[in-house]
């Protein structure tokens, strides 16, 4: 399938970016030929091999919000992060549009996962997802699947009720 994605390039997000972060595009392919859309964010400081981590959700959003924020702070405290729209959403390729499987979107994480692995300034034994609200299921179930990779699984499944982030946190 392998699509060719129109990216826009000016910044698109419900946030500012802080001068401590670099800021890019980029895309990579799953297992399925859907091309995927990612907003890379990594700090400007940063030297050597960082820990990474793939983010994704919350059900039904786009890179340029929550999990795009939460990249981008990760990025901040020396992660290098990926926020990604998974198949069939925002500028991530697949049709029909605005479709939900668990199973692709499953694998958008393994693939998203593979990415980070084979990039030259990220440390693939510290490799970790965080799916948002019910993306958190997705990675979960990639962890479970027994994919293999080296590094941490780490899930957040955002809770609705506020009084759940003090017992959490």
């Amino acid at each position: 399938m392998n699509e060719t994605l129109h990216l826009c390039q000016e910044w698109d997000k419900v946030f500012p970016l802080s001068e401590e972060v670099r800021h890019h595009k980029t895309t990579f392919t799953n297992r399925y030929g859907i091309t995927l859309a990612a907003d890379v964010y990594e700090p400007k400081k940063a030297s050597g091999k960082l820990p990474a981590i793939a983010l994704s959700g919350p059900f039904g959003a786009v890179k340029e919000q929550a999990s795009g924020l939460y990249a981008h702070q990760l990025a901040k405290r020396g992660f290098f992060a990926i926020a990604f729209d998974p198949s069939y959403t925002g500028e991530s390729g697949g049709f029909p549009r605005n479709v939900a499987s668990p199973d692709i979107n499953t694998e958008d994480f393994m693939a998203a996962v593979d990415f980070l692995s084979v990039q030259e300034n990220v440390d693939p034994d510290k490799i970790g997802i965080l799916g948002i609200c019910g993306f958190g299921g997705m990675g979960f179930k990639c962890c479970h699947a027994g994919y293999a990779y080296q590094g941490n699984c780490h899930i957040n499944d955002v809770r609705y009720d506020p009084s759940e982030y003090q017992r959490l946190f």
